[in-house]
């Protein structure tokens, strides 16, 4: 049985990576296409998309192996799409990202005497739920009792308090939407290997290099400072916006970005 288990699982191994090869080689080719009739070169696409030539390339040919983890393939081919006029979030979904599965192998079989096995977990259990029931029933028979008391002793709420009781939660809503719009929000998309140091609110909450294909998003109340020594290699998306080359390549930049700000 465990030799069956482990083919059915290198079966869908291969399914899942044979599905991304010939979709890769299908969605490559319509872009190629599509730049050609254009009348575009893979040098003009680098400068729209800020995508490496290498990295296009890799796509038009359908190369997975030139190209980074399945997620951020399928950003990749959305920002090449969105550069020659396709809807780039629908045209690149349809590129299988996948899932992976963990296995858990049961430890109980191994266990000495003397210590809990699953059918002592399971009585357990069993007691804990009828516990709960009991103490469940006595509650909710309580609450219908007080409740019932409650509507023959208490007046109802009086058309004023409502009315204040609804501007208050007016309130505290529009207070809770200004809150969350002075945040600022940085998302950052590697195209290159390049070093990074990111500070938030006074804080560095990152410092170290990055590999190329990388993507992270960062959160502050106040501001936001990124500094870099690759420019060039450095996507920004202030706020969910459009992503933004950060400099030039090979260049050190440092950039703050304030709430209700834009780069």
């Amino acid at each position: 049985m465990n030799w069956l288990k482990r083919k059915n699982k290198r079966e869908s191994t291969y399914s899942l990576e044979q599905q991304r090869a010939e979709k890769l080689a299908t969605m490559g080719a319509q872009l190629s296409s599509s730049r050609q009739e254009k009348g575009l070169s893979l040098e003009e696409m680098v400068v729209l998309t800020r995508i490496p030539r290498r990295l296009l390339q890799a796509i038009e040919g359908g190369n997975l192996e030139e190209l980074p983890e399945p997620v951020y393939i399928q950003g990749l081919i959305r920002q090449f799409a969105d550069a020659l006029g396709f809807n780039g979030a629908e045209f690149a979904s349809s590129f299988p990202i996948g899932n992976n599965r963990v296995i858990l192998k049961p430890s109980w079989k191994h266990t000495r005497f003397g210590e809990l096995r699953p059918i002592h977990l399971y009585l357990l259990y069993i007691f804990i739920i009828l516990c709960s029931v009991g103490g469940l029933s006595q509650f909710l028979n309580a609450s219908a009792l007080q409740t019932a008391n409650n509507h023959q002793n208490q007046p109802k709420l009086n058309e004023e308090t409502a009315i204040q009781s609804q501007k208050f939660q007016t309130v505290s809503d529009t207070v809770s939407s200004i809150k969350n719009s002075q945040q600022v929000q940085i998302g950052l998309t590697l195209t290159e290997k390049s070093w990074i140091q990111v500070v938030v609110d006074g804080k560095v909450e990152y410092e170290g290099e990055l590999p190329e294909g990388t993507h992270r998003i960062w959160k502050a109340q106040e501001q936001l400072t990124v500094r870099t020594d690759n420019a060039g290699g450095v996507l920004v998306s202030v706020n969910q916006e459009k992503a933004k080359q950060l400099g030039e390549p090979g260049k050190q930049k440092e950039v703050t970005i304030a709430a209700n700000t834009g780069l």
